[in-house]
């Protein structure tokens, strides 16, 4: 790598911001001799541009050693990080290379099969006479010839030991805040009856040994080597472990003997293609968790979770899997960038990904968006822990008319947290009568909600779950979110639970600062924009001062400036003004009360989804709530006429158009 020509690798006509000033600290980072440079970049700041001008600085093959490194990856956890890289004009040298399942066959009759399922999968010795026109086959060949390979960090581990995409000079990790925990979810064995395609021949013990195999039960231990793992019970957890470790082993050579059945057949059928390639792929899993467990040496410290008992299903979690990352990351590249706008401690990253931080540098990139055009407003109406949480939704959908009112030609983002949250969120405004205004969406239907919502020319507010992170949303695309929740992580996660257990609370509010830091970026994309966003659960102001010395400089600012607005009445008719629809006196009132079938169903979706979340908070009150939550200003709230299509949302009426419509039939929806 030459750190020199970093600046000069820029790809844009013209710095904006710090970008300028940021590419000479990171060249003399990498100058001064680190291998790692963690460059924290504010939201907007341009980071994929600040990536292509380190991967620029890569060894050429004009200039390297037959046995030296050269080239560059760019890698991201972000499918839409990915999605805009590829279609970023100034980033059209790195070529973006996808997993087999996102390309279709391109031979006669198999137009509709993905690569992962055509003939060469299917037929052994199979010789596809087209495969240079294959469209996964082109790119891959393409992106391992050229200097500059692009692909999903999912993508990257897996290629890992791979011929193809051996190892380069520099790799760049943008978005790379959360690689400790995608690493321990991508790590993460789950054993299940769907994802074991043998799962009906082998039987399944209670590995917490435990007669009965009480429901409910979390087993957790260290590795082989390890101290008990926190629990003050090593043997006990040494146990729980052998015998998970004994069942993998009878597992894995199930696996094996299922899968050299199919591998001797000389052509599958596509299920069977499915089936073979899970079978290969849970042997390499098993495989690894047995390799490491029984490292002496290992620093993992594994967890498993068997909460059926006998006969049920297993998750094998490993907690911070630095020997993970060593060979699906760190082995693979000679100097390494790390990117993100959260990474707020340098310390605690490092330790997370089995890195030294004495040798690494970190660049801080000066934020240049204007304070008043990024405006945090405290309109925090309750707490959103498990046990406030039902009488807290209504006062929030309340809060969301006024606000609705008070950016009536506005689009707005409000990030529900969980789907039981968005879910009675969207029927608490359904009763106040501005459902024509709202779009929301399930897991199913997440991606073509999102872009429908920005698409439409209309002020809709849409309810989201997980949206904090990837999205672009500059200028007229959103003006307006609400943070509806402290996005604290699962307390019923057994790697959280451990972790607090070893009194990791500082690593707790970080999480779930980071969430909120990345989640007011959406909204605010370049120094000419601007986007307000608020905060509508009593814990979050709790969370800003626990996790006030890991605050980044800029966002201290954001919190600091934070103010209390003067908000217009819950009115439906001032909600809807900006769209063609009104709403009417007809529809029932808001009511503030929760019925106890809806509490029951608010109790017990979040704790499916969410548990019971242990955020530590204070239970401040609320500067902004209302006496007479639930109602509108005339003490009623309607259903709606007109254009939105009485009660319905935005989502329920596009989705019973279709259903309508005399193609349907063809589109797959009727």
């Amino acid at each position: 790598m030459d750190p020199d020509r970093i600046p000069a690798e820029f790809p844009a006509p013209s710095f904006r911001g710090a970008q300028e000033h940021a590419l000479h600290d990171i060249n003399d980072a990498f100058a001064a001799g680190n291998e790692v440079v963690l460059v924290r970049a504010p939201t907007g700041s341009g980071k994929s541009l600040l990536a292509r001008s380190i991967m620029g600085a890569a060894r050429t093959v004009e200039a390297a050693e037959p046995r030296e490194a050269t080239g560059a990856y760019y890698t991201t956890p972000q499918v839409s990080q990915l999605d805009d890289v590829a279609t970023d004009e100034l980033l059209d040298d790195l070529n973006v290379i996808r997993g087999k399942s996102n390309y279709a066959c391109v031979l006669p009759g198999e137009h509709d099969t993905p690569v992962d399922r055509a003939p060469c999968a299917r037929q052994r010795g199979f010789d596809c006479s087209i495969q240079h026109r294959c469209p996964y086959f082109s790119d891959r060949s393409i992106a391992s010839s050229r200097r500059f390979a692009a692909m999903t960090l999912a993508y990257f581990m897996q290629t890992a030991g791979s011929e193809v995409f051996g190892k380069r000079d520099v790799v760049v990790i943008d978005e790379a805040h959360g690689l400790a925990e995608w690493a321990e979810m991508y790590a993460t064995i789950e054993l299940t009856p769907d994802r074991v395609p043998v799962w009906e021949d082998v039987g399944v013990p209670d590995v917490s040994g435990e007669s009965g195999g009480r429901g409910g039960g979390r087993e957790s231990g260290g590795s082989r080597n390890g101290d008990g793992g926190g629990n003050g019970d090593g043997n006990a957890d040494h146990g729980q472990l052998d015998r998970t470790a004994r069942f993998v082993e009878q597992l894995r050579d199930a696996c094996e003997r299922a899968k050299d059945e199919l591998v001797g057949r000389p052509e599958l059928e596509p299920a069977e293609v499915a089936r073979r390639d899970r079978l290969q792929e849970l042997i390499g899993e098993l495989g690894w968790f047995l390799e490491d467990y029984r490292d002496p040496q290992s620093p993992t410290t594994w967890v498993v979770d068997q909460p059926g008992g006998e006969g049920t299903a297993i998750t094998i979690k490993p907690l911070d899997p630095a020997r993970y990352l060593k060979h699906t990351v760190w082995d693979r590249g000679n100097r390494f960038a790390l990117l993100s706008a959260t990474i707020l401690s340098k310390e605690a990253f490092c330790r997370g990904v089995g890195l030294d931080p004495s040798d690494v540098a970190l660049v801080d990139v000066e934020h240049t968006f204007p304070l008043e055009n990024r405006p945090l407003y405290d309109v925090t109406q309750g707490k959103m822990t498990y046990e406030h949480r039902a009488e807290t939704i209504p006062r929030i959908a309340e809060l969301v008319v006024r606000l609705m009112a008070r950016h009536p030609d506005e689009k707005g983002l409000i990030h529900a947290h969980s789907y039981a949250i968005a879910e009675q969120l969207a029927d608490r405004l359904r009763d106040r009568g501005v459902a024509p205004r709202v779009r929301s969406h399930t897991k199913a239907t997440r991606d073509d909600e999102l872009e429908v919502w920005k698409a439409s020319d209309d002020p809709e507010v849409f309810v989201s779950v997980k949206m904090e992170e990837a999205l672009d949303l500059r200028d007229e695309l959103c003006r307006w979110q609400v943070i509806c929740k402290a996005p604290y992580l699962n307390t019923n996660d057994s790697r959280v639970e451990r972790r607090l257990e070893e009194g990791q609370w500082a690593w707790y509010h970080r999480a779930a600062l980071r969430t909120v830091i990345q989640a007011c970026g959406r909204v605010v994309r370049a120094p000419d924009d601007h986007g307000t966003t608020y905060l509508a659960d009593d814990s979050l102001l709790d969370l800003f001062e626990r996790a006030r010395a890991d605050t980044p400089p800029w966002f201290a600012d954001q919190i600091a400036a934070m103010g209390t607005p003067d908000l217009p009445a819950a009115d439906p008719a001032a909600a809807l003004s900006g769209i063609d629809a009104t709403p009417t006196a007809a529809a029932a009132a808001g009511g503030g009360a929760v019925d106890a079938e809806t509490e029951a169903r608010i109790t017990s979706d979040d704790t499916a989804t969410n548990g019971s979340t242990a955020d530590g908070s204070t239970g401040s009150g609320s500067t902004n709530r209302d006496a007479g939550t639930g109602t509108t200003s005339s003490g009623t709230s309607g259903t709606s006429t007109g254009g939105g299509g009485g009660a319905e949302t935005r989502s329920e009426r596009d989705a019973k158009r279709r259903n309508d419509h005399p193609l349907s039939d063809v589109w797959g929806d009727g």
